[in-house]
């Protein structure tokens, strides 16, 4: 592993364009560095593993990230977009599940609610007796947008208006272009779901198409995604990297997988292989958990507080 010196950290050689290149950087360990080390030390005659090529280690290495990513990191990539009048925001190519999805309007983030109803959809064209409509190749004509997804992207679906200060609170209604406007009333408003209530617009993930797509009062106005990555920098060896409370958990998954895969290799010892796996990933969790008694004292706090 090769060290940098102080200036090398702070200053990157002098180099006024990617000075912040190095910054953070002591903490993690390289793949690059990761696949070496386990060659050097965990693989050959004198080992469990031998007679592997680097290959399949480099493969095992990549899993074993990931899994990391999935499941114990504690470190969130942040996008921001604006949202435009389609009101989709495209996910990021390493996305695998959202944190939090917000509003960055008059320099506050805004917390949006999922929408557990349906809010986009496709959509087939029928003819005058809701016969499916076939192009000359036998294909299925669809039109550009379907009924739901125009609904929502002009402001003509319904949604829930809340401002205590209104006296249209808790009334469904239309936005679009931010203004709201309500179906004349005719008795007592009963029923309101809680679920759903909220000032805030709202967003429903379409995984399969790779967007969110927002409610139309998002229009315009600029998202802040907080996502959890797969780690694997879009294919990048190079920039791929593992924080160093997890390089001996990395070390011990690649022995794991590549025993647990080889003919020949008696169970007690795959599973003497699989506990310390285990074992190392629990207290590398322990680790970067960040309790400590500064943040403990800093929740405390707040049981001292009298509620009326």
């Amino acid at each position: 592993m090769a060290y940098l010196t102080e200036y090398q950290y702070y200053e990157n050689t002098g180099n006024p364009h990617t000075e912040d290149a190095n910054w953070g950087s002591y903490q993690y360990v390289s793949l690059y560095d990761i696949v070496n080390n386990f060659m050097l030390m965990y693989a050959g005659n004198h080992s469990l593993v031998n007679n592997e090529e680097r290959y399949r280690i480099l493969f095992h290495a990549k899993r074993a990230i990931q899994e990391l990513n999935y499941d114990a990191f504690k470190e969130l990539k942040i996008l921001e977009l604006e949202v435009c009048d389609t009101l989709r925001f495209v996910l990021p190519p390493d996305y695998v599940n959202w944190v939090r999805i917000s509003l960055y309007k008059d320099g506050v983030l805004r917390p949006l609610t999922e929408n557990i109803q349906t809010n986009w959809s496709d959509a087939y064209l029928q003819d005058n007796n809701c016969r499916i409509l076939f192009d000359h190749d036998g294909n299925i004509l669809k039109p550009s947008t379907s009924t739901i997804d125009l609904q929502r992207i002009e402001g003509t679906k319904k949604s829930i208006y809340l401002n205590e200060q209104s006296p249209y609170n808790n009334r469904e209604g239309y936005c679009v272009d931010g203004d709201w406007y309500f179906d004349y009333g005719i008795g007592a408003q009963y029923g309101l779901n809680t679920e759903t209530a909220n000032f805030n617009p709202t967003f429903k993930i379409n995984k399969k198409a790779g967007v969110i797509n927002f409610s139309s009062d998002m229009a315009g106005e600029f998202c802040i995604l907080e996502y959890v990555s797969d780690g694997m920098e879009a294919g990048d060896d190079s920039q791929i990297s593992v924080n160093k409370l997890f390089e001996e958990y990395v070390y011990a998954y690649i022995q794991f997988a590549i025993l647990n895969a080889k003919f020949g290799v008696q169970e007690y010892v795959v599973a003497r292989a699989r506990k310390r796996s285990s074992a190392l990933l629990r207290n590398a969790k322990l680790r970067i958990s960040n309790i400590h008694p500064g943040r403990l004292i800093q929740n405390i706090r707040g049981m001292d507080k009298w509620i009326k």
